[in-house]
């Protein structure tokens, strides 16, 4: 069975880095992306009905048309055993904390560069 990983990331280039990490780490996971929250939300729900539930979110905290606090708590209304990581630059923020409060069961700074990030992902997909 094949892993399903959503991205959401309204940056292009920070999205395409990202795949490139985790492709070349070799993390065996089939990619979806969504580049603003409202569009995460609706693609979470669409690969659901296809009976392709992701195994993890990566959520974006300042997105346009729906920020990720927003996004993943309708992920969770729409999954409530959804797995949401944080991925972001506002690790220390009321953001953060909202985002956990919202459900997120993670926050991965972006200090931690895409090494960290991919070894994140790494270590939730051996489980």
């Amino acid at each position: 069975m094949n892993r399903i990983l959503l991205i959401v990331e309204d940056e292009t280039d920070m999205q395409e880095l990202m795949k490139r990490y985790i492709k070349k780490a070799g993390v065996d996971v089939e990619i979806y992306s969504a580049y603003d929250g409202k569009e995460g939300v609706e693609l979470y729900r669409k690969l659901l009905k296809e009976g392709k539930r992701p195994d993890l979110v990566t959520m974006d905290l300042k997105l346009p048309e729906l920020d990720g606090v927003e996004a993943t708590k309708k992920i969770k209304e729409i999954d409530k055993d959804a797995v949401v990581y944080g991925f972001t630059a506002f690790f220390d923020t009321d953001w953060a904390k909202r985002l956990m409060r919202a459900g997120a069961t993670k926050i991965i700074p972006r200090y931690v560069g895409f090494d960290g990030f991919v070894r994140e992902l790494q270590t939730f997909f051996k489980k």
